[in-house]
């Protein structure tokens, strides 16, 4: 999946959000779209946009004057590290009572189960799903 590890705070998802929405996008656009969840100014935006492209996490190009950012990691990629983060830190890396625990909580439907159960047949015959 290219980058392993993908790890946000939770103000980087919400800059990673609107960038996956808007990109190539320049801070300020960013700022804007977070000005209803977020009462952040210009320059806390992109300061944070600027760590993240320290980070691998955006990447940037210079327009004249302008700087566009680019997210440099897929959704996927920062679900999948927020997933195993959970696993390892919470779970202490048991799979099993961690999906317990999912299916509890969430109050799984019988179409879920079912997807779930085709996802689990896949993997255990080593298919792509």
């Amino acid at each position: 999946m290219g980058k392993p590890n993908v790890e946000l705070t939770e103000g980087e998802w919400a800059i990673m959000k609107a960038v996956w929405e808007l990109e190539p996008c320049a801070a300020p656009t960013v700022q804007e779209a977070l000005q209803k969840t977020r009462n952040w100014s210009y320059s806390t935006v992109r300061t944070l946009m600027d760590r993240m492209v320290g980070k691998g996490l955006l990447r940037t190009e210079k327009v004249r004057h302008l700087t566009l950012y680019r997210a440099a990691v897929t959704s996927a990629q920062a679900q999948q590290g927020e997933v195993l983060y959970a696993l390892k830190n919470a779970f202490n890396g048991a799979l099993g009572p961690m999906v317990e625990c999912l299916l509890e909580t969430k109050g799984v439907n019988a179409t879920e189960l079912d997807q779930l159960e085709e996802l689990i047949r896949k993997k255990r015959n080593g298919t792509k799903s």
